[in-house]
C-alpha cells in the first residue's frame, strides 16, 4: 500500500525557538544561518523538497556577490561550478556597450547560479551554524496571543493532528503569495505600476561566456551563463504584450522576441534540446510591504518584490536578511524601526529604477540613460553594505519580548490563542 509521504514528514525537535522562518529559500536560509550564526535557536520550514528549482533568472549583481563573498559562500558557489562573469555587454538595438568587471578580492565578477545550487549551499551553511530546517513540510497557519500578538506557526499533515511550534518572533520568507503576510495582513505602503512577462529556457554556451542584455523598442533579453554549461535566455516584454503573443504557445512567441532581438541570440536558444522545456513568469507589479509587527516580519519578495527585468531579486533578498537579522539580533522595537525605514529607503529607489525599464514606455535613446541610475543605485548600496559588520548577538540582551536563548517553552504568560485573522488553507 502506498504510504502518503506528508503523514510521515519530519517533526521540529524542539517546542519553542528563539526564530521560526517559513520559507527556506534565498531570503529565509540566508536568515536562519545569520541568526543562527550568532547563537539563537532557529527553525526554518520549506514546503518544497531540499534543493529543488524555483522560478529565477539567476544573475546577481554587485551587491549579492559582495554579500555572498563576507559569508564564506562565494568560493563554495566558484567550487560547484557556477561560471564567473567578467564582462557585461549592453545590447541597444544594433549598438553594443561592453562593460568589464574589474575583479578584486571581494568581486572577482559577477555569478549566476542555478538556485538548486544556490539555494542548497545557503541551506547547508543554516544547518552547519546550527539551525533547524525541515523541508517537505507546510505551515497551515499563524497563531497569537489574547493580545494580538504572534506566538508561532500551526502545521498541518495528512493523518495527523495539527502541531504548535511557538518562537519569540515569526519571519514569513514565503515569496509573493506569502501565508505569512496574508496571516498578518501585512499591507502595502506602496505598489509598482506595472508589470513585465518573462519566458526562458537554457541552452549550451562556452566557457567564458559574459552577461548580455538585449533591448528594441517594446522587448527585452537576457543571456545569463549559470552551471552546467547552460546559459538562461531570457524574452521580456509588457504583461499585456504577454497576453496578446503568447496564450497559444511559448515556445514559438518566445523565438520570434528573440529573434527580433537579436538573430545571433535566438541562434543561441536554438542549440536547446528540442525537448527542452521552458518557464514563464507573467507578471505582477512590484510593492513594499509593512515589514514588521508584534512578533513577525516579512523578507525577501514577502516584503519586498520588483521586476525581475533587472536582476536585483536575489541582492535584495540577501541584503535584507542581514539587516532584518541584525534587528532581530538587538531585540528593540528602535531596531525593527530603523530596519524598515533603511529597508523602504533603498526598496523605493529599486522599485522606482526597475519599473522605469519594465514598464517598456522607453526608447533606445533613453533606455540607456534609465540603466545608468540603477548602476548609481547599485554603486551606493554595495557602499552601505561594505561598512557593516556582520550581525551579531548583543552582550546584553534588551528586557523586550525575546526569552532566553536556552529556553525550550513559549513564555507563561503568552496565553496562546488562534490567530483570528489567519489565512485558512
Amino acid at each position: 500500500m502506498a504510504t502518503n509521504p506528508i503523514s510521515l514528514m519530519a517533526s521540529p525537535r524542539r517546542g519553542h525557538y528563539d526564530a521560526i522562518i517559513v520559507g527556506a529559500r534565498c531570503a529565509g536560509a540566508a536568515t536562519a544561518m545569520l541568526l543562527a550564526r550568532a547563537g539563537l535557536k532557529v527553525l526554518a520550514i520549506d514546503r518544497k523538497p531540499y534543493g529543488s528549482d524555483t522560478l529565477s533568472t539567476h544573475a546577481l549583481m554587485r551587491p549579492a556577490v559582495l554579500q555572498l563573498w563576507r559569508w564564506g559562500l562565494l568560493e563554495p558557489l566558484l567550487k560547484a561550478g557556477t561560471p564567473l562573469v567578467e564582462t557585461t555587454t549592453f545590447h541597444y538595438g544594433d549598438e553594443e556597450i561592453t562593460v568589464p568587471l574589474a575583479g578584486n578580492l571581494e568581486l572577482p565578477g559577477l555569478i549566476a547560479p542555478r538556485r538548486t545550487v544556490l539555494d542548497r549551499i545557503l541551506v547547508d551553511a543554516a544547518r552547519k551554524a546550527g539551525a533547524e530546517i525541515l523541508h517537505d513540510v507546510a505551515v497551515g497557519d499563524l497563531f497569537a496571543d489574547t493580545r494580538g500578538r504572534i506566538r508561532g506557526i500551526e502545521i498541518r499533515a495528512a493523518g495527523r493532528a495539527s502541531l504548535r511550534v511557538s518562537a519569540e518572533i515569526v519571519v514569513g520568507a514565503d515569496g509573493i503569495g506569502s501565508l505569512v503576510a496574508k496571516c498578518v495582513d501585512a499591507q502595502p505602503s506602496r505598489r509598482g505600476a506595472v508589470s513585465a512577462a518573462h519566458v526562458y529556457g537554457y541552452a549550451p554556451v562556452e566557457p567564458g561566456a559574459g552577461y548580455h542584455w538585449y533591448f528594441r523598442d517594446g522587448l527585452a533579453g537576457s543571456f545569463i551563463p549559470t552551471n552546467d554549461g547552460l546559459a538562461c535566455i531570457v524574452a521580456s516584454v509588457p504583461t499585456s504584450l504577454f497576453d496578446q503573443r503568447f496564450r497559444l504557445g511559448h515556445a514559438r512567441a518566445r523565438m520570434d522576441v528573440l529573434e527580433a532581438l537579436s538573430p545571433a541570440l535566438a541562434a543561441q536558444a536554438a542549440r536547446a534540446p528540442k525537448d527542452a522545456r521552458l518557464q514563464a513568469f507573467r507578471g505582477v507589479p512590484g510593492y513594499i510591504r509593512q515589514a514588521h509587527g508584534p512578533g513577525w516580519a516579512l523578507v525577501g519578495d514577502a516584503g519586498f518584490f520588483r521586476d525581475p527585468i533587472t536582476s536585483h531579486g536575489i541582492s535584495d533578498a540577501l541584503r535584507d536578511a542581514e539587516s532584518l537579522a541584525r534587528a532581530i539580533l538587538d531585540g528593540s522595537q528602535a531596531a525593527f524601526a530603523t530596519w524598515q525605514q533603511r529597508r523602504d529607503l533603498i526598496a523605493n529607489q529599486i522599485l522606482d529604477t526597475t519599473d522605469a525599464v519594465a514598464g517598456f514606455d522607453w526608447t533606445l535613446d533613453d533606455i540607456g540613460e534609465r540603466h545608468r541610475r540603477f548602476s548609481v543605485v547599485l554603486k551606493a548600496e554595495v557602499q552601505a553594505l561594505a561598512g557593516q559588520p556582520a550581525p551579531a548577538r548583543r552582550a546584553s540582551k534588551p528586557t523586550t519580548y525575546r526569552a532566553p536563548a536556552n529556553q525550550d517553552k513559549p513564555p507563561v504568560e503568552a496565553n496562546l490563542s488562534r490567530n483570528r485573522t489567519g489565512a485558512r488553507p
